[in-house]
């Protein structure tokens, strides 16, 4: 099983700890997750009007495998509006537009969505339950 939790943060909202949102997918082979600005393709949706933010920005996928991957999937533009971290235990990893990385069976961490112009991001915990 793989849960998500996401708040979104603005300057304005700095130590505010409302509007968390959470999803879950079982760890079964063709479970996706995604996280974006379109609610109909998204189980974790964002504000529309937050454009460094993909209509689909990131997928969390299961592989046959059963294990975990997240993918910073391409926009629209040529070059993205956001940078996006990955934190597990130590290791802190900034993600290249369009690539795709394997979150360690049973562990936990962040993703964080950092837009490039204004102090906003969208941060989504997760936790991989084996």
């Amino acid at each position: 099983m793989l849960e998500l939790t996401m708040a979104t943060v603005s300057a304005a909202d700095a130590g505010a700890t409302a509007g968390m949102t959470m999803a879950e997918a079982p760890s079964e082979p063709g479970a996706v997750l995604r996280v974006g600005r379109d609610a109909a393709a998204c189980r974790l949706v964002t504000p529309e009007d937050w454009l460094f933010v993909s209509r689909v920005h990131l997928e969390f996928s299961c592989g046959a495998d059963g294990a975990w991957r997240l993918t910073w999937l391409r926009g629209s533009q040529p070059d993205p509006a956001s940078e996006v971290r990955l934190t597990a235990g130590e290791s802190v990893q900034l993600l290249v537009y369009g690539a795709t990385v394997p979150l360690s069976r049973g562990g936990s961490g962040e993703i964080v969505v950092q837009d490039r112009t204004a102090p906003r991001s969208v941060n989504v915990g997760f936790y991989h339950e084996v």
